[in-house]
């Protein structure tokens, strides 16, 4: 399928068959970055292949780490927790968890670097994370607007009193991923360093994943309360030799959603109860909408009876933000009110999603109210054609969420498709294998 400047989507009748989805790009960033800082090779299987991957891998390089590609397999070879290069410019375009990690891990190296991104990147707040690591002695100074990219990072010593270190969390909480993993380097006083969050945690599924992996390359985190995590302060990644990322639940939310709307069976492989991540919460949310779900370690399965419509339902989505996006799509063929909760974050992502979704949605003729925090969305009462397609604003879930609407009655146009080679370069080809069109 053309992934051009502008993709027509004909009406949408059904949904079935079985899609194995790729790996996750949350599990596979984390990997990267940790297998890069351990002691030992690893060898990842099943890793994302994406813009953000790309960006990640790229940074790895210019800071002297050695990688190669085996067949499907990625190697990569750890640097005992100091990167050879001392000095470098990375440019990690519009991924945040690249701008997030490595501000973090680089701030405990011996060097100078400097970090940047995309013009959208430089909007998106990094300065409780920077103030953090510059209460423990990080000399991280911003080049242009204070508390925004681009940055400098200046190689200091930095050392964690008995006390331990605080973050404001509450506006991502990649900065506290962030932290766990370059904590696993600095120097402390004490057995262990504290970090206690303040001001709340969005999207704690991620922390969790986070601290999954730093158990599986040898750094137990003890959470001692909802806001404090202790990390041993002289233990060091070590590699487990080989390492397979699980399928992203995030991609999958498409799919599923596709199931329950074209009624199904859909199968989605690579992703099931046993994931980790917060965004598998979707499938519930699927359910308590009117969709059948059948589930395995292995898998999801998602049907419904053609004859009993979804339900609007209230569903509060901190622990699944990018899977609630998809919701907002799924409420257009819903009966009632679907109202998405406690979504702040959506603001400061590749665009303001909040608002994005809802002059998009309007443009279907849905009934849309935005918060704050959260959208309310009514099914259309007649749907409506937009003449200028759909709009993607350079977000990959945008348009992965809107070529849903093509389950309506009219032709879905999806400007800018390509932005999905962020997370998922393939969707579309998949989404074409499963679905179904008038004849």
């Amino acid at each position: 399928m053309s992934t051009s400047e502008r993709l027509a989507i004909e009406p949408t009748q059904s949904a079935s068959g079985t899609v194995t989805i790729p790996g996750s790009k949350s599990v596979s960033n984390r990997a990267l970055l940790l297998a890069a800082l351990c002691q030992g090779t690893t060898r990842i299987r099943n890793l994302l292949v994406c813009d953000d991957t790309d960006l990640m891998l790229g940074a790895l390089a210019q800071l002297g780490i050695r990688w190669r590609r085996e067949g499907n397999d990625y190697v990569i070879e750890g640097c005992c927790g100091s990167f050879p290069t001392r000095k470098a410019d990375l440019k990690v375009g519009n991924s945040g968890t690249t701008m997030r990690f490595l501000t973090a891990a680089l701030s405990l190296q011996e060097g100078t670097y400097h970090l940047s991104g995309a013009p959208r990147m430089h909007e998106r707040p990094i300065g409780a994370l920077v103030d953090s690591l510059n209460s423990i002695g990080a000399d991280i100074r911003y080049e242009a607007k204070a508390g925004y990219p681009p940055l400098t990072i200046e190689g200091s010593d930095v050392f964690v009193e008995g006390n331990g270190i605080e973050l404001d969390a509450s506006a991502s909480s990649q900065y506290l991923t962030a932290l766990l993993i370059a904590l696993t380097q600095a120097d402390s006083v004490s057995e262990h360093i504290d970090l206690r969050v303040r001001n709340g945690l969005i999207s704690r599924p991620y922390i969790d994943i986070t601290i999954q992996l730093l158990k599986v390359f040898g750094v137990p985190v003890q959470v001692i309360d909802h806001a404090t995590f202790r990390i041993p302060a002289h233990l060091r990644l070590q590699s487990p030799t080989n390492l397979t990322i699980e399928g992203d639940a995030s991609s999958a939310s498409y799919f599923l959603a596709a199931g329950a709307i074209g009624c199904g069976p859909l199968r989605v492989e690579g992703v099931g109860s046993s994931s980790s991540q917060g965004d598998i919460r979707f499938a519930q949310a699927l359910k308590d909408m009117g969709a059948s779900i059948e589930m395995t370690d292995q898998w999801i399965q998602v049907s419904r009876n053609p004859e009993a419509p979804l339900r609007g339902i209230s569903v509060d989505c901190n622990d699944m933000p990018d899977a609630a996006m998809t919701l907002a799509v799924v409420a257009l063929f819903a009966t009632g009110e679907t109202t998405l909760s406690n979504i702040a974050s959506w603001r400061v992502k590749e665009t303001d999603r909040l608002a994005a979704m809802a002059v998009e949605l309007r443009k279907l003729g849905a009934k849309v109210y935005e918060g704050k925090d959260f959208l309310k969305v009514k099914a259309p009462d007649a749907w409506l054609s937009p003449g200028h397609g759909i709009d993607t604003y350079e977000d990959h879930r945008i348009a992965m969420c809107f070529s849903l609407a093509a389950f309506g009655p009219n032709p879905v146009v999806i400007n800018d498709p390509g932005c999905v080679s962020k997370t998922f370069p393939t969707y579309f080809d998949l989404l074409k294998q499963v679905t179904h069109h008038h004849a």
